[in-house]
């Protein structure tokens, strides 16, 4: 019995393969492409909606009463009979609100991430890890009725003072919520970083606290920066928990311990379908949220400058 010759595929076939193979290639390019466009067309499509229902309020209001004014009432008319567009107490109550949540987030998300990162053994991360990442999950609804029935009379224990509705229920709630968002992200970073640079540390002779806040925290940074930025646009956007802690009078403090209105509390208040479209009432749903938007992206901007500074000195 004869074998026969081994046959190789033909020059044609070789080019067919290789064409066909180029075009499957060319067409996933080409769908992933579409999927990282639709994401910036949808954030420039909202932009550009802010902008221009926002184009239509400012040109019956003053910008400089919108950014300096005090009062806050563009619903109910003053005992003047005047109605006020002074967006600043809301700008302050979600200055206070996300301050006071980073106040709690920032440290217990970087603790977290360092014992996580460093010192928790694998079978206690596997655990930990996801239970922390649970909270994230929560609906927002429930933080907020959690901070206006359980966290509101906790201090008022020890604030008798303290009102049913103030900011720094929210805040801490807010802080609480978003905890995983900073630990999962800084521990993700502080992972990243090489095996040689704590080997290194140890030769030294430090320990293993001293190698977590003096090697791996430092060549982290910019990965841990990213994630305080993530943390600060959440609560920066929160709705929920400071529309049911917080109030619902705009009110120009910065005490954390009185009531106030956030710009996403006044948006969830108000845009319930009882505006007629078109009305100034209802242009200033789009002045407060280009507002929101710029002071999220003012936070992402300093994260990036941030972050960059920090890759040229580790």
């Amino acid at each position: 019995m004869t074998e026969r010759p081994l046959q190789l595929p033909s020059k044609q076939a070789q080019l067919s393969s290789k064409l066909v193979r180029d075009l499957r290639e060319k067409a996933i390019e080409f769908v992933l492409f579409l999927a990282a466009l639709s994401s910036v067309g949808v954030t420039f499509a909202i932009i550009g909606i802010l902008i221009e229902e926002s184009f239509l309020f400012f040109q019956k209001v003053s910008i400089v009463e919108f950014l300096t004014s005090t009062t806050w009432s563009p619903l109910i008319a003053d005992a003047d009979g005047k109605f006020n567009y002074g967006i600043l107490p809301l700008i302050s109550g979600t200055l206070v609100t996300t301050a006071v949540a980073l106040l709690l987030a920032v440290p217990l998300g970087t603790i977290a991430a360092i014992y996580l990162s460093e010192f928790a053994k694998p079978r206690v991360r596997e655990v930990v890890k996801p239970a922390l990442e649970l909270l994230a999950g929560i609906p927002t609804v429930v933080y907020g009725y959690f901070a206006f029935l359980f966290v509101t009379p906790l201090l008022q224990k020890v604030y008798p003072d303290l009102p049913g509705f103030n900011m720094l229920s929210a805040g801490l709630v807010i802080g609480v919520m978003i905890i995983p968002y900073v630990s999962s992200l800084s521990e993700d970073a502080m992972r990243a970083v090489p095996v040689h640079l704590r080997e290194g540390s140890y030769a030294m002779g430090a320990t293993r606290l001293q190698t977590a806040l003096r090697v791996v925290l430092p060549a982290a940074i910019s990965g841990i920066s990213a994630a305080y930025i993530l943390g600060i646009s959440r609560a920066v956007g929160e709705t929920m928990v400071v529309a049911i802690a917080a109030g619902g009078q705009p009110n120009l403090t910065w005490n954390p311990t009185e009531p106030a209105q956030t710009i996403t509390a006044y948006i969830v208040a108000v845009s319930l379908g009882d505006l007629p479209y078109g009305s100034l009432e209802y242009e200033t749903i789009f002045a407060a949220g280009l507002t929101l938007v710029l002071m999220t992206l003012v936070f992402n901007i300093g994260g990036h400058f941030l972050r960059k500074r920090y890759r040229e000195i580790y």
